[in-house]
């Protein structure tokens, strides 16, 4: 090849390489694929409809739906009931000549221990005067009056209609003295000046029961008047801003509630329940994710009064309910969280929200508990080897050197009989604890309780918890203001050991 030919085919060469390389580069790549039109997709939305109003229903679905909705409105049936029975109580005074009642929004206290044979509350305690009243804040909002307890141990308990507390007030909370004002769920009316604090309730109806210590000695039964004169509750419309005083012990005295003397009224009746039922439901409005449940018991109660035949079967279903399911949890042992020894306790007290089954069976058991930072409960029908408690043995409960309950408060064990209440005694001792000034401790250090009907000799008797002869009966140990070891289960109670 000639110089110029080569010449020629270089520069075609070098042409050809500068046209390549000026070539931008996504000119060389396959051009992509067109994207799809985008189309946004709307979420998903649902029509949640319930019960059909006038669908035929089986007489064995019925039955079904009345036994839980039975179980599940059976403690708010017994408050609102209460409420109902105290309405016409014509002032504050003494059911029975023993029992505190009052008007609803209005409370009346005792000036001593309650009396053994009041049977409105089963299990009561011989360590705190009580006072008790129902409030109805539909009516109006009422005003709770608290004095200066002088270092003296004091809570109120203040429930709405589903016995959860919605106010914090006691000696555990450095609650101040003055007026707290106790709302329904829609009031909005003005707060008058000198209200300390207002507490909204969940529902219209609850209850309202102030717990003030007392040790167990005539000096300490005479220094509680002054403070107890101080504790009152009253309509808003009554309040003044002025501190009102009363003399508790000179309560009127009204005849006492029909019933047999021996177990608690019976404050829910399957006979009234599924009429009530539309009540319960309005005043107490359904918690998060109760819809649905608030729907079918609603539906529930249109049948009971549209189709006689299908009330009828609501109510058998509901008597049977009563004593196959709710009355066996009279029995401590047959619920609650179970600790050594046969103990058991519940963690949720006065917070039941939606644990349906531990709320009826504390309300059938021992209603208004306190809640857990305010009281600790504890409570046994078995002795350590299970075997259940009777009057005809002999039983000691030991606590070890430093070991007795762990409170900032004080506390008690409370012997009770078959039915919750008092096993009447020679000594008229109920309970023993703090209260008990002349308790005697073992030369190591312990504390030995003597539970039986007989007497443990004279030596002994201050320790003593007398027990009634040949029957069942059941312990229950109170920790009021509990210490930590006491909530989380670092301490429980002892075993109650059979000594014959």
């Amino acid at each position: 090849m000639t110089p110029l030919h080569r010449c020629h085919v270089l520069f075609a060469l070098t042409l050809c390489a500068t046209a390549l390389l000026s070539v931008p580069a996504h000119a060389t790549q396959a051009k992509p694929k067109p994207k799809p039109n985008t189309i946004a997709i709307a979420p998903a939305t649902y029509t949640v409809t319930g019960p059909v109003a006038g669908t035929k229903v089986t007489e064995s679905y019925v039955r079904m739906m009345a036994r839980e909705a039975y179980f599940w409105g059976w403690p708010m049936a017994n408050i609102y009931n209460r409420r109902q029975a105290f309405k016409s109580v014509p002032e504050p005074g003494l059911m029975g000549g023993i029992v505190p009642v009052a008007p609803v929004n209005r409370l009346a206290m005792l000036s001593d221990y309650i009396d053994p044979a009041q049977r409105l509350v089963a299990c009561p305690n011989q360590d705190v005067v009580y006072g008790a009243g129902s409030i109805a804040l539909d009516f109006e909002p009422v005003v709770l009056q608290i004095p200066d307890f002088n270092g003296r141990f004091w809570v109120y308990q203040v429930v709405d209609l589903r016995s959860d507390s919605f106010a914090e007030l006691g000696k555990m909370y450095n609650t101040q003295p003055g007026f707290y004002l106790l709302v329904g769920p829609d009031w909005n009316g003005k707060v008058p000046p000198g209200i300390t604090k207002v507490y909204r309730s969940r529902s219209n109806t609850g209850f309202v029961i102030p717990r003030v210590f007392q040790d167990d000695t005539p000096a300490d039964r005479q220094a509680i008047q002054t403070t107890l004169a101080g504790i009152d509750m009253y309509p808003l419309s009554q309040y003044d801003g002025k501190v009102k005083r009363r003399d508790w012990a000179r309560l009127p005295k009204f005849p006492a509630q029909a019933g047999d003397g021996k177990g608690e009224t019976r404050w829910v009746q399957p006979e009234q329940f599924f009429d009530d039922l539309p009540v319960l439901l309005n005043d107490a409005k359904p918690l998060p994710g109760e819809e649905v449940r608030y729907a079918q018991m609603t539906a529930l109660a249109n049948i009971a009064k549209s189709d006689p035949a299908l009330r009828a079967a609501m109510i058998d279903e509901a008597r049977k309910a009563d004593s196959e399911v709710i009355d066996p949890l009279l029995q401590f042992s047959n619920y609650g969280l179970q600790l050594s020894d046969h103990w058991s306790t519940v963690s949720n007290g006065a917070a039941f929200g939606t644990d349906y089954f531990t709320r009826t069976a504390v309300a059938r058991s021992n209603i208004f508990v306190n809640q857990n930072k305010e009281t600790k409960y504890f409570y046994q029908d078995l002795d350590e080897n299970g075997v259940r408690l009777n009057g005809r043995y002999d039983y000691k409960v030991t606590f070890a050197r430093n070991k007795l309950p762990p409170v900032r408060g004080f506390w008690s064990l409370t012997l009770y009989n078959e039915q919750h209440f008092f096993a009447p005694n020679d000594l008229k001792r109920y309970s023993i604890g703090t209260k008990n000034k002349t308790l005697q401790t073992n030369p190591d250090g312990s504390l030995t309780l003597y539970v039986q009907s007989e007497s443990p000799g004279k030596d002994k008797e201050s320790n003593w918890l007398p027990a009634p002869k040949d029957a069942d009966f059941s312990l229950y140990l109170r920790a009021y203001w509990p210490e930590v070891d006491a909530i989380d289960g670092s301490w429980t109670p002892p075993a109650v050991v059979k000594t014959e």
